[in-house]
């Protein structure tokens, strides 16, 4: 066979695979989105930075702008590991969006709670925004994690 068993073997199916669940990441994350975009919508206009002067508040305003800004910064990473395939991409996107994740289920564990914080912008947050911001996130989260695991095995 000569030179042709010296070349590695390539599997692209593999790689469409993973080009595949990377653009599927890409439109749950829109998703997200576009639901958290609708709840800030909804946190501003009922007067949520308004209370933040009150110190009575669920939602801080460096939480609540903290978490967008962390999914957007990782979105970026994601979107240039879909364009160049680079593993770091990846990981640094799955690490940021980790962080905000996080934030997420901060700010959702405060809405739920209620407590002495009861009262405010976030009350008005309906049920299904919040469950499809929350589960197109989860989606998410595991599309990343699932794919930058496999890209390093690869």
């Amino acid at each position: 066979m000569g030179d042709f068993d010296r070349l590695p073997l390539h599997d692209s199916s593999q790689e469409i695979r993973e080009g595949c669940v990377g653009l599927v990441a890409i439109v749950t994350w829109l998703i997200t989105a576009m639901a958290g975009i609708y709840l800030l919508y909804l946190w501003l206009s009922g007067g949520g930075l308004q209370q933040q002067s009150t110190k009575v508040t669920r939602f801080p305003a460096g939480l609540v702008f903290a978490h967008p800004l962390l999914a957007v910064s990782a979105l970026g990473c994601w979107i240039a590991y879909v364009l160049t395939a680079r593993q770091a991409f990846a990981w640094v996107s799955f690490g940021v969006l980790t962080a905000s994740a996080v934030l997420g289920f901060v700010m959702f564990t405060r809405w739920l709670g209620g407590g002495r914080h009861a009262r405010g912008a976030g009350q008005r947050f309906p049920l299904v925004a919040v469950l499809l911001h929350g589960l197109a996130g989860v989606t998410t989260f595991v599309l990343v994690l699932l794919t930058a695991v496999v890209a390093a095995g690869s």
